[in-house]
């Protein structure tokens, strides 16, 4: 008898801690917004097309909660003076504090501020070296859930994030070391699940 209750017991605990939990899984266009003018040119990030899963955990019945972005490595073409000479990868995690609007209709609106890194990957063409680099986020979005769903819903979202990571190019004359300005907005659209 013990052992069924401490088994119970265990089954609401491992319901009620996942019950705050949502995953999300969606595909982002992350579009550079700037560019840096450098002794060789004027150096520019491509934007990409990323894989970008998220998982997020609910403050119980606040409207609170935390979004901690796992994204695909993520790619950018290096442009100086619009031609390609390097390719370099890094992996964006970020994190936000989020409010979320609750209310009577299906759409739950939400805003989130955090933090962002980029973690150097790998690096490709003229590029000798890439730091890590970090910066603040924000986030504003939406979660719709039909009206035939229980667990899952859509979601649509636009982030910021300000990350300039110092890179070193190599060129006929030696190496010359900026700070890429990336700074990308991130459009993106997915499914969530909640537990």
């Amino acid at each position: 008898m013990l052992k069924q209750v401490a088994l119970i017991a265990l089954m609401g605990i491992s319901t009620a801690s996942f019950a705050d939990w949502q995953v999300k899984v969606g595909a982002s266009a992350i579009a550079s917004t700037t560019d840096t003018t450098t002794a060789l040119g004027v150096v520019k990030a491509d934007s990409e097309i990323a894989f970008t899963p998220s998982v997020e955990y609910f403050f119980g019945d606040t409207p609170f909660s935390a979004e901690l972005l796992l994204a695909a490595p993520v790619n950018h073409d290096v442009l100086l003076d619009g031609n390609k000479v390097a390719r370099i990868k890094h992996l964006p995690p970020t994190i936000t504090a989020k409010y979320n609007f609750k209310n009577s209709t299906r759409f739950t609106p939400y805003i989130g501020v955090g933090g962002t890194a980029f973690i150097a990957w790998d690096e490709q063409g003229v590029a000798k070296d890439v730091k890590e680099a970090f910066g603040v986020a924000g986030q504003l979005g939406f979660n719709f859930q039909p009206a035939d769903a229980k667990n899952w819903g859509v979601f649509v979202d636009v982030r910021y994030a300000q990350i300039s990571p110092e890179v070193t190019l190599i060129d006929e004359l030696g190496n010359a070391k900026f700070d890429l300005d990336i700074d990308p907005i991130v459009y993106t659209l997915g499914y969530s699940y909640k537990f």
